[in-house]
């Protein structure tokens, strides 16, 4: 008969998650064994073994937890009706507080996902695919020219490199709120798509002759 599951599983669960993630941040992914693991989550390693038969499967769900809960946030804050500049905004905004206090698990999807098994990775890198296809979709809202051309890629992810490494240096007491960097990034984003692949003017090019 199978061992039924204790009302507090899905809680325990999620702690052992964040204290992984918190380890695996912390030490890295390659040099946490499974009782390095069982006692920074403060359980025993026959208890760890009840959530969780190996580290592989510890990481997978980390990366994957913390990509479901990025997704359902921006799936939700979305709203292709609005005014193209403010439905870049209303993602930006709602993907820096969705990495709110969870600097450990973003900081392993970066770093760690490689250690993973090819099929493992290719279900986590489509679940990347998913968001970075919304912010693609809200980019050609603000800058339409950009739709079909080979920028429209490089952009996107230069967007998603001034969000996601912004836990390297960003501080909640800091004098830049979250709510003010989302309104830098989208300026920034908004302005620079708007001017890629356009032609210099020719008093442009006259200037910079003449220099």
């Amino acid at each position: 008969m199978a061992r039924s599951r204790a009302n507090d599983y899905d809680d325990k669960r999620q702690a052992i998650l964040d204290r992984s993630a918190e380890l695996f941040s912390a030490h890295g992914y390659d040099r946490a064994s499974m009782n390095k693991i069982a006692e920074a989550c403060g359980v025993s390693k026959a208890n760890l073994y009840h959530y969780y038969k190996d580290k592989e499967g510890l990481l997978f769900d980390v990366i994957r937890f913390h990509l479901e809960e990025l997704l359902e946030v921006v799936e939700t804050a979305d709203d292709p009706g609005a005014p193209p500049e403010a439905r870049l905004r209303g993602l930006i905004a709602a993907l820096l507080e969705a990495y709110r206090d969870a600097d450990s698990q973003h900081n392993v999807q970066i770093s760690s996902m490689r250690f993973l098994p090819h099929e493992r990775q290719t279900e986590l890198k489509r679940m990347e695919r998913d968001l970075v296809t919304i912010f693609s979709s809200a980019v050609v809202g603000v800058a339409p020219h950009l739709k079909g051309t080979k920028m429209l890629t490089p952009v996107t992810m230069s967007l998603f490199g001034m969000v996601n490494w912004h836990y390297l240096w960003f501080r909640s007491t800091g004098s830049v709120s979250r709510a003010e960097y989302a309104d830098l990034v989208t300026r920034l984003i908004v302005d620079g798509a708007r001017n890629v692949l356009k032609q210099p003017s020719k008093t442009s090019k006259r200037t910079a002759a003449a220099e």
